[in-house]
């Protein structure tokens, strides 16, 4: 079904697409120019995009247990849910075992899945509320907690991690790359957008000028209180949390990878921007351009598939060769793939494999339900 029906929304899957090719920019192209300035792809994609990510997760979730459900179908879907979330976080280790030099999100991705979904018995207003709080006080819980917990290993969880489960879900929650505790707001706000109507032009247009004030409105706080050569030294990153020796100032920065509030509110924001942005053009754009989209940005019904084959690519074994300049080459092969499989209306394997555990669970509620309906109709 298309995105003019009750069915997939397009614009969402526009937004997938966007995030995983500036995923793949920061782990390809340079963060900065030979004078030593930020590159256009690093500022616009640094951060940015993992969160994006992160966000259309929690649409992604609150798509799936929209219908409400009680009892036992309740319990098969959750339990659905959370074993796909397990198969993406194996997935994670796995690929995580590979010399790469991408710190993989999929492990922490799952981990976001898991703790997300007692969050899907909420609505929005006790959501949203939820979320601005979980902005302002995750990083200060953070910040108090880390100190007292080992030092990060790996830039990226593996199943040698497995025999130390202390160390791994330190690294898990806190101290890793893509930190679960803070970057649970990426999931709430996701969780927001997804309980509202995202076919509502005028609340689209609303969402993407509320983004995009958020985005400049704690960019700007952050310019005026932050050290500025602090500012300037982090502004590639800062490899997923603030120094756990460092004092209180560190939480007014604007930098990737730091999960501050200021770093938290200005990539949710915008987040919001794009995913807003891409669902209002869908809904400009008449059915036959909706469908060439669906085509061009076919990449975005297959993210885990795709990021999963670009992270194999970044291998020396594998071609391309670990070089900027072969950035149009990874976008070239997973725009491609995402079109045929959209031409030959497939889905990606690996989101058929996670997809399975939801699907079974679907099923059996269904079975569940038959009996009870035709004792009903007796």
């Amino acid at each position: 079904m298309t995105g003019t029906s009750r069915g997939r929304l397009i614009g969402l899957d526009v937004a997938r697409c966007l995030a995983l090719l500036g995923m793949v920019a920061t782990h390809v192209l340079d963060e900065r120019t030979p004078g030593g300035d930020l590159t256009t792809a690093q500022w616009l994609a640094g951060g940015r995009a993992s969160a994006l990510f992160a966000v259309l997760a929690g649409v992604s979730l609150a798509l799936m247990t929209r219908e409400p459900l009680r009892g036992r179908p309740l319990a098969l879907r959750t339990a659905g849910i959370a074993a796909r979330a397990l198969l993406i976080g194996l997935l994670g280790l796995l690929l995580g075992g590979l010399d790469t030099g991408i710190a993989v999100i999929l492990t922490y991705y799952g981990v976001l899945f898991v703790l997300g979904l007692p969050f899907t018995f909420l609505g929005v207003r006790a959501l949203l509320p939820l979320t601005v709080a979980w902005v302002a006080l995750a990083p200060v819980v953070s910040h108090l907690v880390r100190p007292h917990l080992p030092e990060r290993g790996f830039d990226s969880p593996t199943f040698e991690q497995l025999a130390d489960p202390g160390q791994l879900a330190s690294e898990l929650l806190l101290t890793g790359y893509y930190p679960v505790v803070p970057w649970l707001a990426y999931l709430l706000a996701g969780l927001v957008l997804g309980r509202l109507d995202l076919r509502d032009p005028a609340l689209l247009g609303g969402l993407a000028l509320g983004g995009l004030s958020v985005a400049l409105l704690a960019t700007q706080v952050s310019r005026t209180f932050a050290d500025p050569v602090v500012a300037a030294d982090n502004a590639t990153g800062m490899y997923g949390v603030t120094p756990p020796d460092g004092d209180w100032s560190w939480l007014l920065l604007v930098a990737p990878h730091s999960a501050t509030p200021f770093d938290l509110a200005q990539t949710i924001g915008s987040a919001v921007l794009v995913i807003a942005l891409c669902l209002l053009v869908e809904r400009l754009l008449p059915r036959p351009a909706n469908a060439a989209l669906a085509v061009l940005f076919g990449a975005g019904t297959a993210t885990l598939t795709l990021y999963s084959l670009h992270v194999v690519m970044r291998t020396e074994a594998v071609w391309p060769p670990e070089e900027p300049s072969t950035y149009v080459l990874h976008v070239v092969v997973l725009l491609a793939i995402g079109a045929a499989l959209q031409l030959l209306r497939l889905r990606g394997p690996l989101e058929a494999m996670a997809s399975l555990p939801v699907r079974l669970a679907r099923r059996s509620a269904t079975s569940a339900e038959e009996p009870q309906r035709s004792g009903t109709n007796r």
